[in-house]
């Protein structure tokens, strides 16, 4: 079942891409085009882990470029946001390039449209009182994922977190904030630890089947999540495991990644990723990890409402859909179909070993400022306060 064109619809740009193995050698050659005074922005270990840190410097240096590092552990705050643009304005910078895993890609992605304004990168996050429209003024940025999550190489806007009492987890957004280049190469991600590419890959999974089941969904954006769920569902157990080295595993959870940054952008997220912004600006959860955790209960609350509104319901038939392709068995019509969904994602869940909510913090008392701060427009259902404290219940 696909949405239909009844209403239209719009695409955001896309960068130029350059997907397979072995492409992560085209970096300098592409950077070139720009200019030859780079931002380089890395994580602490991925390139070190991979030895192909060494490696970059050296071509960058041959091909006469001047190079700034800069590193980033954790999510992006503000703080490293401002900081890093600070130090970096007096500098020639004709391209911002990030390596790494998606809160990396945030940063260079902020970094890249910080660098010509003038005012502390929180006046532009969206939800944030006296926020001001950014104007899409940035330094070119290539984006290169080393992990296969987010899908932040092809999406419009940067998550900035301040974490704590009072905390966020918000976007800053522009349409210009599309990476201009995406380089993903699988090769780069057969070093992720099984734990992370768990949690990465959980995150891609979420995104796609919340922008398939998103009421703003159209043709487009479902054919690109079915393409990612295809892809994803091959290869997910086999890259935690014994498939981890494999480029072409790799390859798959790589590819469903970059289609479920495709769709986000395109049909927007359902209540996992509300959930990520109040209690992931809370408590101290790496974004992949929550998602992890609430998928299977968020999707169950979600089938249990549509159930409740309308046995019928469309969004019944594009669940079951999903449940078709995840676990490979179609037979016995929707309402087997949806539940053998779930228990896929149940199965998922006790067989990696997600954390429970609790293990980060959170506690039964904290649920109703949770809920209050929780949005999810782009919900396959309305949820109200009592279903999403269910979600948060059965995985505290």
């Amino acid at each position: 079942m696909s949405s239909d064109l009844s209403s239209g619809f719009s695409l955001l740009p896309l960068p130029q891409i350059h997907f397979g193995p072995g492409r992560f050698s085209l970096l300098p050659g592409l950077c070139s085009t720009y200019g030859k005074h780079l931002l380089l922005v890395t994580g602490r270990s991925a390139l070190l882990r991979s030895g192909r840190l060494p490696a970059l410097s050296e071509a960058f240096a041959r091909d006469g470029f001047t190079v700034g590092h800069v590193t980033v552990d954790g999510e992006p705050s503000p703080e490293l946001i401002d900081r890093t643009v600070s130090s970096n304005r007096g500098r020639l910078v004709d391209v911002v390039v990030a390596v790494g895993g998606g809160s990396v890609l945030d940063a260079g992605k902020a970094i890249s449209a910080m660098l010509r304004q003038h005012q502390p990168v929180e006046r532009f996050i969206e939800g944030r009182e006296g926020v001001i429209p950014h104007d899409g003024r940035k330094v070119p940025f290539i984006a290169v994922p080393t992990t296969s999550g987010t899908g932040s190489e092809v999406t419009s806007n940067a998550v900035i977190s301040r974490v704590g009492p009072g905390g966020y987890k918000r976007s800053l957004r522009h349409s210009a904030f599309v990476p201009d280049v995406a380089v993903v190469d699988p090769e780069l991600m057969t070093t992720v630890p099984p734990g992370l590419t768990a949690a990465s890959g959980m995150d891609a999974c979420t995104q796609l089947i919340e922008a398939y089941l998103s009421p703003f969904a159209s043709p487009y954006s479902d054919a690109v999540a079915i393409s990612g769920l295809e892809h994803f569902s091959r290869s997910f157990l086999a890259a935690c495991s014994t498939g981890a080295a494999d480029a072409g595993v790799r390859g798959d959870i790589a590819y469903a990644a970059l289609m479920s940054g495709i769709a986000l952008a395109n049909a927007g997220l359902g209540i996992v990723h509300g959930f990520a912004s109040s209690v992931g600006g809370l408590y101290d959860i790496p974004h992949g990890t929550l998602c992890a955790t609430l998928l299977a209960e968020a999707t169950r609350e979600n089938i249990r409402q549509l159930r409740l509104l309308d046995a019928g319901h469309p969004a019944l038939m594009k669940f079951a859909t999903v449940g078709g392709i995840i676990t490979g068995e179609t037979s016995g019509g929707v309402e087997k179909s949806c539940d053998r969904l779930v228990g896929r994602l149940v199965a998922w869940q006790e067989e990696l070993g997600f954390p429970r909510l609790g293990e980060f913090g959170v506690r039964p008392e904290d649920f109703d400022s949770i809920v209050a701060l929780t949005r999810s427009k782009g919900n396959a259902v309305p949820l109200d306060p009592d279903a999403m404290r269910r979600i948060l219940v059965a995985r505290l």
